[in-house]
């Protein structure tokens, strides 16, 4: 957790992103790092889970990262707690809440709710559009012998 701290405060004295920073483990070290990188990048997903993440993924050479925890300098947000299941992540801990987050005016609150809302209800509109069409991918990906699931 250290460490994920310490990558929160290194991305704000220089200037380079949001105060998040994230680790991955594995066994005892440190096998990913991350910082907030959405504004250096202009990546609106460059949240430091995700970075650590992708970081991990890329030093053990697999997507999922079974056996590993996450240590976040903050409560993840929605996006990075699903990255976290898609990733298969053991456990996470996490340093400040969403609420103190909140309080400096990153509030997820907004994104949460809007995932209990049916997807017709919800701000940004969702729109069910040529679903046979699109079902035959899906049909080619379960006729593949060779595929790996994920």
């Amino acid at each position: 957790m250290e460490e994920a701290i310490r990558l929160a405060l290194d991305s704000v004295a220089g200037g380079r992103g949001g105060p998040f920073g994230a680790v991955v483990v594995k066994d005892g070290q440190i096998v990913g790092r991350g910082a907030n990188e959405v504004t250096l990048t202009n990546d609106p997903t460059a949240h430091a889970e995700i970075v650590a993440i992708r970081d991990a993924c890329r030093s053990l050479g697999a997507f999922h990262l079974n056996g590993c925890e996450l240590y976040a300098s903050c409560e993840p947000c929605p996006m990075c707690l699903s990255a976290s299941y898609w990733a298969r992540i053991e456990r996470y801990y996490f340093g400040c809440t969403a609420e103190d987050a909140a309080a400096i005016q990153f509030a997820d609150d907004f994104i949460r709710h809007e995932l209990s809302v049916p997807p017709h209800l919800r701000s940004i509109p969702a729109i069910p559009l040529m679903r046979s069409e699109a079902l035959v991918a899906f049909s080619a990906w379960q006729a593949r012998t060779d595929r790996v699931p994920y």
